[in-house]
């Protein structure tokens, strides 16, 4: 047993003693389908935070010769599947992990320092099929198939760190590319290789020097989406046993989606909270905003109106294609977007092809990027959207208009009215406090159209829900007016506390005070039964 060949299980016996272990052991029937096959090259990257290296160890436990993982593994999803024995412990394996290499690496040559450790203890084991200990690592292990014609599988952690720490060398790049290309391409010796990292395969113009890698991505996970993080059931069972709110859970964690899991949480973060017992934002523990802040104050026509459009609750779209797959090279606020989606930011639906802020966790490092300077009128809606809600629940409609109008003036510059649907960003980006107490609904199908905001409490919170409905040069009585007409509380069927309907104008022709807003309280057996409509007739 070796550091870099056949490491052993220590690591993921470490994982499975801890008070909190998820099973992701599945992984392992997924990776053994593709050994030996055209298949058998996979990039896997993901954000910090999502089980990257726990799930890279877990699979030098299971390969691993020279070790006996049975015991270890037994109990675990894996060991209930056909080719749980016959991959056990078979494998040469080949654990690289390229941050300690580039680190202890200093000023030196990467590749040279990685091939020189490597070889050393390859020599240990094979050296007399190895032609002399200056050989390149390809060479030997060629000699080594050669002889014994056993094959190896390469573990990669960390592979991308070159691209992300060495962001200005280029030629570095290459010669890091390059080596990994000899090293593994079209190889007799490779039986897998399984690499992780956070960015997708490095691009040079069209063409990736790795192109014989299948990636997965947070644009695209396909049949790994199940082991990217924690599932909605996953997250669920852990609440149960740790006495917490699925429902709270999910609003801070929750928002990562892919075609057939589409509800991913934050894994590190769900654990970091069920150990604490408590909800907050533990994102901060192993990244600050300054990261953030840098890419969102990008010179890129249109990003800032992107974000403040996803602040507001609106996903936007997103050409994820022309990303180089590196930190520096960024052509269109697209790149920076899918960097962002890449780093977690961000959450990506690929049938859509739109990009959101998953969660309350994200959002606050939005908020914690955007307060250190440059987005100060993003700054003062957030600030003010207390007092707004409150207005609001308040019934106190002036307040209501006025803090509107407020808000408007201080987003014209990024956001333009032109409609109802630019009309319902604003709104839900001055409302953005209640997403603490609140889901967030746009567009919500009601049987006879589509409510425009509906604000549905958390199943913690004792506040009434809200149907807001906007109009645009028309009347905010029209508003209500729709909103019973169309009998769109029954979309809260069910739902047992109050309701406050809530209909607002923007009336471009008087610049003066252009919002209007009225509030009418719902009782609870109003909300199951067509309303009576005791507004003025709609403009």
């Amino acid at each position: 047993m070796g550091i870099y060949l056949n490491p052993g299980n220590d690591g993921f016996r470490e994982s499975t003693r801890s008070k909190i272990y998820v099973d992701k052991t599945g992984l392992i029937s997924c990776t053994n389908a593709l050994i030996s096959t055209r298949e058998k090259y996979i990039c896997v990257s993901r954000p910090r935070r999502f089980g990257k290296s726990m799930a890279i160890e877990m699979l030098a436990a299971y390969y691993s010769m020279g070790c006996d993982s049975r015991e270890l593994f037994a109990g675990w999803k894996i060991a209930h599947t056909p080719s749980f024995e016959l991959h056990l412990n078979q494998y040469d394996v080949l654990f690289l992990n390229m941050q300690h290499f580039l680190i202890s690496a200093g000023d030196g040559d990467l590749t040279e320092y990685l091939e020189q450790l490597v070889l050393e203890e390859l020599w240990e084991t094979y050296g007399k099929f190895i032609k002399n200990p200056g050989s390149r690592l390809s060479d030997a292990l060629k000699n080594i198939y050669l002889k014994t014609g056993k094959k190896f599988i390469f573990l990669l952690d960390e592979w991308d760190c070159v691209m992300r720490e060495r962001q200005e060398s280029e030629s570095l790049q290459k010669h890091y590319l390059n080596f990994l290309r000899n090293l593994l391409k079209d190889q007799p010796y490779v039986a897998l290789a399984y690499m992780t990292g956070i960015l997708p395969v490095k691009k040079y113009g069209q063409h990736s020097a790795l192109n014989m890698f299948w990636e997965y991505s947070m644009t695209n996970q396909g049949f790994l989406e199940e082991y990217t993080g924690f599932t909605e059931n996953e997250v669920k069972n852990l609440c149960e046993i740790y006495s917490m709110d699925f429902a709270e859970a999910g609003s801070w964690y929750d928002g990562y989606c892919f075609s057939e899991f589409r509800h991913i949480y934050n894994p590190k973060s769900v654990v970091e909270a069920m150990h604490r017992h408590r909800f907050s934002n533990y994102w901060t523990s192993t990244e600050t905003y300054d990261a953030l802040k840098i890419y969102m104050d990008m010179d890129f026509d249109g990003l800032r109106t992107d974000i403040v459009k996803m602040l507001g609750n609106e996903p936007v779209k997103v050409n994820t294609l022309s990303f180089q797959n590196d930190m520096r090279n960024f052509r269109t606020k697209d790149d920076v977007l899918t960097l962002l989606i890449h780093l977690g930011y961000l959450a990506y639906d690929s049938e859509k092809e739109i990009a959101f802020i998953p969660n309350r966790e994200i959002a606050r490092e939005f908020e914690n990027a955007m307060s250190a300077g440059g987005w100060q009128e993003i700054i003062r809606i957030l600030k003010s959207s207390e007092q707004l809600l409150e207005d609001t629940l308040n019934g106190n409609e002036e307040s209501v208009a006025k803090g509107l109008d407020d808000a408007h003036m201080e987003v014209s510059s990024i956001l333009t009215y032109n409609d109802e649907n630019s009309l319902s960003c604003a709104i839900a980006l001055a409302y953005y406090c209640a997403r603490k107490d609140y889901k967030l609904v746009r567009e919500l199908p009601t049987g006879r159209g589509f409510a425009d905001v509906i604000f549905l409490p958390l199943p913690f919170c004792p506040k009434p829900a809200l149907v807001v409905e906007l109009k645009y040069d028309k009347s905010a009585h029209s508003a209500i007016n729709q909103i019973k007409n169309r009998q769109y509380a029954r979309v809260l069927e069910g739902y047992s506390g109050d309701i406050l309907l809530v209909g607002i104008n923007y009336d471009k022709r008087n610049p003066a005070k252009p919002h209007r807003c009225v509030i009418e309280k719902l009782r609870k057996q109003e909300s199951s039964s067509p309303a009576s409509v005791t507004h003025p007739p709609a403009d």
